[in-house]
């Protein structure tokens, strides 16, 4: 077999920004959001040509959210954009659509507030993005906007986007599912590897997300099975902005990788070079996007894109006192004025809180080094590292053995936490896990997926 390399960017949320991102209201929304808004074009823009003189690789996967929120304006720039880029580097690309990609209502912002320029429709999406994998598939299903790509004689890319007409974030029902294992088990007859690109991550980025239904494909686990026992053992994904690459094995014993990559947009924002080296070994590494034009008082592109998500985190926590209601909208608490009360004092207590005083709270021992440490600081990197993926704080790091003993003190009061999806998680071993990376590389790994 002969190897094949591509890269990937994904959530690209493409923004025509004439439409308008600028004024108080506009100010007002970002301060409770992860992604950059009027940047990305910019940023798009700073990639795709980056990517034109990239000698790698000449194939190009985007998982998904092409658009910021389905402005029509927005799909007809970007679609132009990936025709001019494809006419001047020669490089295949192949996309699959998502949820931000068709909406009614969407919206931009200028002197006068907020407003909504003209959608798209899902049925709209195939007339944008048909030559971007669609129009030379080797199986399609109109249905769902998804297909079949051969990508060398060797190789087949098996595209899955879960939206339907009128439908977001959609349950397989049996009869896509048997498409998908046709598909996977045709690609075993003709002797050649599959692998899997949809939007939402399969397996959660990381293990705290299980407790968030949006974070994953619904009902995953019907199709990490039909997946992995039909020979198709690895995924591409995006959607929850973080970088994490994992792996599970079915009850029949074949592994199951999920590789979610960093929006394009948003802290952490990476580009992902892969290499297939044969049916069993596939290489992974990060790249970080390039500079964009833009004026970012004197940042380099990571660090403003990380003070964009830090930005979000400061809020979030800020407006437990100064905006109570929206916090709790935000976070799904019910809005009773006990409640609200609740929030206000318990906001005010952890502005001030260090790690030392919460420690001496809860009898624990931790070491000097972070005692004078603020908790909203603290609370903002945990945050922080779960989307970057390599997460810092593992056994051993004074900040991992603190967090390990609070763990260990909550343990007997709470054991076991209810995924979303209906699984019993280990309270102890999923907050281990997702403060601490005990697994996989989330950056550079060299995947075997069989043995």
């Amino acid at each position: 077999m002969k190897p094949l390399k591509f890269y990937l960017i994904t959530d690209t949320h493409f923004f025509k920004n004439s439409l308008g991102a600028y004024g108080e209201a506009y100010e007002e929304f970002m301060d409770f959001e992860q992604k950059c808004f009027a940047e990305t074009e910019s940023i798009n823009r700073a990639i795709f040509a980056y990517l034109e003189e990239a000698k790698e690789a000449d194939i190009l996967l985007i998982p998904g959210d092409l658009s910021f929120n389905g402005e029509k304006e927005s799909h007809e720039a970007f679609s132009q954009l990936l025709h001019e880029f494809q006419e001047k580097s020669g490089k295949r690309i192949y996309v699959v659509t998502a949820g931000h990609d068709f909406n009614d209502n969407p919206f931009a912002f200028n002197e006068n507030g907020r407003y909504t320029p003209e959608g798209t429709k899902f049925s709209d999406l195939l007339g944008y993005y048909k030559d971007f994998g669609y129009s030379d598939a080797i199986a399609f299903n109109e249905e769902h906007l998804s297909y079949v790509a051969q990508l060398s004689d060797d190789v087949r890319l098996l595209v899955i986007c879960n939206d339907i007409d009128g439908q977001k974030h959609i349950t397989y029902d049996e009869a896509f599912l048997g498409w998908i294992e046709a598909q996977a088990k045709k690609a075993q007859e003709d002797g050649v590897m599959m692998f899997a690109m949809e939007h939402y991550p399969v397996l959660p980025g990381q293990p705290i997300l299980a407790l968030i239904g949006d974070a994953r494909q619904a009902e995953a686990q019907k199709l990490i099975d039909t997946l992995a026992d039909s020979g198709v053992h690895l995924v591409f994904t995006g959607h929850m902005h973080n970088q994490s690459i994992n792996m599970v094995e079915t009850a029949k014993g074949n592994r199951f990788f999920d590789v979610c990559t960093g929006s394009a947009i948003g802290c952490p924002a990476f580009i992902r070079l892969v290499t297939i080296e044969d049916a069993q070994t596939v290489k992974v590494e990060s790249i970080p996007i390039p500079e964009f034009d833009w004026d970012k008082h004197g940042l380099s592109g990571e660090e403003y894109l990380k003070v964009q998500f830090e930005r979000m985190i400061r809020t979030v926590i800020s407006s437990m006192v100064n905006d109570t209601p929206r916090f709790m909208r935000k976070v799904g608490i019910k809005q009773t004025p006990t409640m609200i009360k609740l929030m206000q004092i318990v906001g005010r207590i952890l502005q001030k809180m260090t790690l030392g005083k919460l420690a001496r709270l809860l009898f624990i021992r931790i070491d000097p080094s972070i005692r004078s440490r603020s908790f909203v600081e603290f609370a903002i990197d945990l945050v922080r590292n779960a989307f970057q993926g390599n997460q810092p704080f593992v056994e051993g790091t004074p900040e991992g053995d603190a967090l390990l003993k609070l763990f260990r003190r909550i343990r007997p009061f709470v054991k076991t936490l209810r995924g979303a999806q209906g699984e019993t998680l280990d309270f102890y071993e999923t907050l281990k896990h997702t403060v601490g990376n005990y697994g996989i590389d989330d950056y550079n790994a060299e995947l075997r997926l069989f043995e």
